[in-house]
């Protein structure tokens, strides 16, 4: 009984820790940086969204490209300071300037009072709007009242969003939200929403590149754009941009980066065949696929060695360890994966001010999130060797430690290779996790071909084939690996 009283109040603890913690991120109030003037040794973080043209997307020559991107850096070169992009996503990129973990943001983002409370913006440098679209060839829907009883959809945190949850009662109709603008696409082509609504500009553009949609109604008269830092910093910063854009307008610059990407006419024909999109994308996929095996890799090496040490603790004779180990167990894997990849890239930077690149926090989360289940795994090996081996290495005279790495471990990893090969597959496919957090791996890779291309159906069985051959390797590989084993041990 003393040992469930222990366990209870450790967790108990240990869940008044993370309230704590997370009470901290709520109110952690902005940590004013000092103020230095841009130069050519200064370089920014510039949070963006991935897939926002024509404002920031990625071009086919994998660079990212838009009317923002082609901004700032046309600024960062007029005033003499470097620029890092980090496309994160619309949500990640408010959240990621919020963290300390970007030093600015630009993304399409619509100045409001609310947002004021926590960004410092720029002057605007786009006047904007929200427009409906509908599926093309849909007769039915001409305007709000049609949208009754129906779906409509919206990026989650954008102006369109607030407008439509605003109006919902008023014509009857509901709202779901999504992180990116290829998810409203495709939940429109599906039939799952009725309608979408977006910033003009950018649905115009996706039209023309092919989106099946089309435009209905006049633009409601929407906000202004603008370049945003964290309350209280980089007031440097926030200068040149404005110094940089009023430079640009008044040359005439500003207009001609406006009318490269707004430009109505036709584009270029391009094969966006299956083998089309192959043969144009394959190095950014072979890069998303390095990405995706770089991480599980070096997370699961870790995550045996962190695993096989709270799995033996789980099975030791001291009370202590054995309850430690129960403990950790229970808490990562009570954790979804999300949750604790947010946490440790936005949360723990929020609370100890120190900056985690969005790759280091990924091995980490998915270094906690398998080795808790390499616990397991283990636990389960060592338990399943039969009690008669134990008995019998210590009637030798062997101590316990002895016995545990002489006698039982070789046998209990006999055991347990087919469930460790299992976990190895499972986080290989919990890496596509891990794009919300902005890394770029295979599946976040295909996000962005998609924002460019329009051809989610074909790009998305690329996506799933390669998947599917690295698992049908990998499941071949782990049989051959498993036979010769129990060769060797009927041997």
């Amino acid at each position: 009984m003393k040992k469930k009283y222990w366990l209870s109040f450790a967790k108990i603890g240990i869940c008044f820790v993370l309230l704590f913690l997370g009470g901290k991120l709520a109110s952690a109030e902005s940590s004013t940086t000092t103020s230095q003037p841009a130069t050519a040794e200064k370089e920014y973080v510039i949070a963006t969204d991935l897939t926002f043209p024509p404002f920031e997307f990625q071009n086919d020559q994998q660079k990212y490209v838009g009317i923002d991107i082609d901004l700032v850096n046309r600024i960062a070169e007029m005033k003499g300071f470097k620029v890092k992009f980090n496309p994160v996503g619309f949500n990640a990129a408010i959240q990621a300037v919020e963290a300390n973990q970007a030093d600015a943001m630009i993304a399409g983002m619509t100045i409001t009072d609310e947002r004021k409370q926590s960004f410092d913006f720029s002057d605007p440098y786009f006047d904007s709007g929200i427009q409906l679209a509908v599926k093309k060839g849909d007769k039915d829907i001409k305007g709000y009242k049609d949208l009754k009883g129906k779906l409509v959809g919206a990026k989650i945190g954008t102006e369109s969003a607030e407008f439509l949850n605003k109006n919902a009662d008023k014509y009857g109709y509901t709202v779901k939200v999504y992180n990116t603008a290829n998810d409203l696409y495709n939940v429109l082509n599906t039939g799952y929403v009725a309608a979408i609504m977006d910033d003009y500009p950018v649905l115009s553009y996706n039209a023309k590149q092919g989106q099946a949609f089309e435009l209905i109604g006049k633009p409601e008269m929407g906000g202004q754009y603008g370049f945003a830092v964290k309350k209280g910093t980089h007031p440097e910063l926030l200068k040149a941009f404005n110094e940089g854009l009023a430079d640009l307008k008044a040359s005439g610059e500003y207009q001609k980066i406006l009318n490269k990407y707004l430009d109505t006419g036709k584009t270029k024909a391009v094969d966006h065949s299956f083998f089309g999109l192959i043969k144009s994308n394959y190095r950014a996929l072979l890069k998303g696929l390095g990405m995706t095996m770089s991480l599980v890799l070096i997370s699961f090496v870790l995550a045996m060695i962190i695993g096989a040490l709270f799995g033996i603790m789980s099975v030791s004779q001291n009370r202590l360890m054995k309850g430690a180990a129960g403990l950790y167990v229970d808490l990562i894997r009570g954790v979804p994966l999300m949750v604790l990849a947010f946490f440790i890239f936005l949360g723990i930077p929020n609370v100890t001010g120190l900056s985690i690149s969005d790759y280091t926090a990924g091995i980490i989360t998915l270094t906690l999130n398998a080795s808790a289940y390499i616990a397991e795994i283990f636990r389960g090996g060592i338990q399943a060797v039969p009690i008669g081996q134990t008995e019998a290495s210590r009637s030798l005279g062997f101590n316990y430690s002895k016995t545990m790495r002489k006698i039982i471990l070789p046998q209990a990893i006999k055991i347990m290779i087919p469930s460790l090969i299992n976990q190895f597959v499972i986080s290989l496919k919990d890496t596509t996790i891990l794009s919300a957090i902005g890394l770029v791996e295979l599946l976040q890779t295909g996000q962005i071909i998609i924002a460019r291309t329009a051809q989610s159906f074909k790009m998305l069985l690329i996506i799933s084939l390669i998947y599917l051959i690295v698992i049908t390797i990998l499941t071949k590989l782990s049989k051959r690996l498993e036979k010769k084993v129990n060769i060797s041990a009927k041997a």
